[in-house]
């Protein structure tokens, strides 16, 4: 017994000295070895500098502002008081910089494998350094390098477009190679979409050093791959004038083209996104998010709202598509009630619209209409149509942070409440209430389907690093001539002394077609016989006012679809702004030159007496 013990003893003893031996002689060489050749021969990256982005006129939106960064030669902390000298002839002259923070930074990236130059500040301006640069270049210990920053000239006018670059985090640098090398990354907009081509590919040298960390030969060289620049088809001075016009209130404009190329995106109110390229302070970052108007969101493609009004040309095609008379009057008495029930689904008219046919239901937006036919129709088939034309799933943009919106149907309802769907939640939906949300570039994508029956892939790139971007359609069928009664409908709504925004979109250098909507955010109670004026309501209580058109009505080119938050009625709140669009669109030579230079334009503080229309 006593032998066995002592030869398992014996054996255990060998193994494991014949591991340590392999340790040390064969395994560990490999790491000797790479730090032998670490000591001989040294990899420089040469970062490479961010493409810009350009409006398309070719202004910069997004440009690169040269300066430099200060690196501090390694192992000072153990050379007596080396290093706070140097960090104090920074500090002499930069006052403006915490030394106890340049020492702290310093200490954490200092190791004694590393005999590498040690990043101590991120970027001086190029203005800043000048003076500097004779008496701090000539100290062996510091090493200044050719730097770049994020700015973006154009502040608060296209932030939710363009986005912004910050520091990069570990998950950040995890994903990403070049990321974790340049320390920088797209945070939101396009910068964060398009971050892999606008950063571009490291390049590095490769030289041979002395004993003494000197650059003996340099044995090779790859430039980086560099200058990848976005060029959008964003107009700026579009950006400004939307920006001009959303003064005092909260919302969202866009302006597209029929092929899906976006002129205008505006989502106000906004912020300057230079507040984050060196990381934003706390006394900003609060006034951001407890801000109720949510100018941190992006509201063109993350906001979802009820569509209200907006979306009832889509459901009359959904009617249609299901193979329920839409041809067939409806009559409007102010309300319709389902079965026994006594609840009345009122229309906004208290005393109704009489006989209604497709075109007169656009024009003047009875709800009674809508209510019926989606009755006949069923909330499953009007859900599938709908998607189709647009609403209720991602458009495509190449934006991130995209939300799909819901246009609800029974299965929806079972899987998220886990209830059954009642007759009365179709009849709301057929309004753009209940369940409905959609964003303001679904509703604009939606719009250039009712113009043209080509549904587009919304896109602000023109070309991505030199390659141009070519529009992408999806297609749908639906009724032809009902198609051309909505679109009629869509031309009274505008022109017809009965339209819901004749007042604001009739005396335009072109002829619009459009839509107007309401949407509530409050239940009204059925005890409330007169409803309530909506500059009677608390602001946050008030319904969204919706306007979506196109232009001109007889060749469609261009889709404006504006949304004002609490704004009350659409023709009255939304419908100046669009119509400023236009004319503004008009006078830049967009519907040809026959009207550039010759329109009157609203100035930002004119006021412009609101029309009492309705939706």
């Amino acid at each position: 017994m006593r032998f066995s013990i002592i030869i398992t003893i014996f054996v255990l003893f060998w193994i494991m000295l014949v591991s340590r031996i392999y340790q040390i002689s064969v395994k560990s060489n490999y790491y000797y070895e790479n730090l032998a050749q670490m000591n001989i021969e040294r990899k420089y990256f040469i970062k490479p500098v961010r493409g810009e982005i350009l409006d398309r006129n070719r202004k910069l939106l997004a440009v690169n502002d040269i300066g430099f960064s200060i690196k501090i030669a390694p192992h000072l902390n153990k050379k007596g008081d080396k290093l706070e000298k140097t960090i104090d002839t920074i500090v002499k002259e930069f006052p403006d910089l915490n030394k106890t923070k340049l020492l702290a930074k310093y200490k954490k990236k200092n190791s004694p494998y590393n005999h590498r130059f040690i990043p101590i500040v991120d970027f001086i301006g190029y203005d800043d350094m000048i003076g500097a640069y004779p008496k701090l270049s000539i100290n062996k210990l510091l090493q200044i390098e050719s730097e770049t920053k994020r700015m973006y000239p154009a502040g608060s006018m296209a932030t939710h477009v363009v986005g912004y670059v910050g520091r990069s985090n570990a998950k950040d640098n995890e994903n990403d190679a070049v990321v974790a090398k340049v320390g920088v990354v797209g945070k939101t907009g396009l910068e964060r979409q398009y971050n892999s081509v606008l950063q571009g590919e490291m390049g590095y040298r490769m030289v041979k050093v002395s004993a003494t960390n000197q650059e003996v030969a340099e044995l090779e060289k790859v430039d980086p791959k560099e200058d990848q620049n976005l060029v959008l088809n964003i107009d700026l001075e579009l950006q400004k004038k939307i920006n001009e016009l959303f003064k005092d209130q909260a919302g969202v404009a866009v302006v597209m083209h029929v092929n899906g190329d976006i002129i205008g995106a505006v989502s106000y109110p906004s912020y300057d996104p230079n507040l984050f390229v060196g990381g934003i302070s706390s006394k900003d970052w609060k006034a951001l998010i407890n801000d109720f108007n949510h100018p941190f969101t992006n509201k063109i493609v993350s906001g979802a709202y009820p569509p209200g009004s907006a979306i009832k040309m889509g459901m009359a095609l959904a009617f249609s598509n299901a193979g329920t008379s839409v041809d067939k009057t409806e009559h409007c008495r102010g309300y319709i009630t389902i079965g026994k029930n006594k609840h009345k689904f009122r229309c906004w008219s208290r005393y109704g619209h009489g006989t209604v046919g497709l075109r007169k239901a656009i024009r003047e937006s009875c709800d009674v209409y809508f209510y019926n036919k989606s009755l006949q129709t069923g909330i499953n088939s009007i859900s599938d149509s709908l998607k189709h034309m647009g609403l209720g799933v991602k458009t495509g943009v190449d934006l991130p942070r995209e939300t799909a919106g819901i246009i609800p149907n029974k299965p929806w309802k079972m899987k998220r409440y886990k209830q059954p769907w009642f007759q009365g939640e179709t009849v709301i939906a057929s309004i753009g209430q209940g369940y409905d949300l959609a964003t303001p570039l679904q509703v604009a994508r939606y719009t250039a389907f009712l113009a043209t029956k080509l549904l587009p892939t919304p896109h602000l790139a023109h070309s991505v690093a030199g390659k141009e971007v070519k529009p992408e359609y999806t297609t749908y069928e639906v009724n032809e001539n009902h198609l051309n009664t909505i679109r009629l409908g869509m031309y009274d709504v505008c022109n017809s002394p009965r339209g819901t925004a004749q007042r604001t979109m009739s005396n335009l250098p072109i002829v619009v077609a459009g839509k107007t909507g309401t949407s509530q955010v409050v239940s009204i109670s059925q005890k409330e016989k007169v409803r309530m004026k909506e500059h009677e309501m608390d602001y946050y209580s008030r319904s969204h006012a919706w306007l979506t058109t196109y232009a001109p009505f007889k060749d469609p080119q261009y889709i404006v679809t504006v949304l004002v938050e609490h704004g009350g009625h659409g023709g009255t709140t939304a419908g100046p702004i669009a119509a400023e669009i236009y004319k503004w669109m008009a006078n830049e030579g967009y519907f040809g030159n026959e009207f550039k230079g010759k329109i009157r334009l609203k100035k930002p503080q004119e006021s412009e007496k609101k029309a009492k229309v309705h939706e």
